[in-house]
């Protein structure tokens, strides 16, 4: 039950950040969803097709590594995306300047995030193989999302040439920052006095 509630949070808070923060301005979030806005901008292959196909071999090396894993991913992707499609409505709902919408969005996508990946749950894509990284290096799955998420979006100014998107940094940023601190610590626990 505790799993399904932390499953329900999380995909709400990847919704609503995406949603009211990060497309009305499309910008590109780091991970499977950023790499495959570039491939439809390249190339013209629907951002849908392009997500499986990428995330398909993620999702078979995690079956092979660990079946629980495979499984919660499962249960991420859609979860995460029923919940995208269904807070769809909140795009443009708020008009903030972008740097606010950045950082704003990134918290809120980052705390979904690292509340998943605490419960070894992910959205999939490269949040799935920087939690597969992380366990199996003992590195902080934060700093792996970030170097990823990193080389998308240099490589999307690089092939863009929209300078705009240098603002994805500072969403990244806020992701990695909030899934390293979320998972830095063994437990999390609320002392009332």
């Amino acid at each position: 039950m505790k799993k399904l509630a932390v499953l329900l949070f999380s995909s709400v808070c990847i919704g609503m950040g995406l949603n009211i923060f990060i497309l009305p301005l499309h910008l590109i979030n780091g991970g499977i969803f950023g790499i495959s806005l570039l491939i439809k901008y390249i190339w013209g292959i629907q951002v849908g097709h392009s997500m499986i196909m990428l995330n398909t071999p993620i999702y078979f090396l995690s079956l092979l590594y660990d079946k629980s894993y495979f499984i919660n991913a499962i249960l991420g992707l859609v979860f995460t995306s029923t919940m995208i499609d269904l807070l769809a409505p909140l795009n443009g709902l708020l008009h903030l300047p972008i740097l606010i919408s950045a950082i704003l969005g990134g918290i809120t996508i980052g705390i979904g995030v690292g509340f998943m990946i605490r419960l070894h749950i992910s959205p999939g894509g490269i949040d799935l193989l920087a939690l597969l990284i992380s366990k199996s290096k003992a590195i902080n799955p934060g700093i792996v999302m970030f170097l990823i998420d990193v080389f998308i979006i240099i490589a999307g100014i690089i092939i863009l040439k929209d300078l705009r998107l240098i603002y994805s940094i500072i969403i990244i940023s806020c992701v990695g920052l909030c899934v390293g601190v979320l998972n830095t610590f063994k437990s999390i626990n609320f002392y009332v006095r």
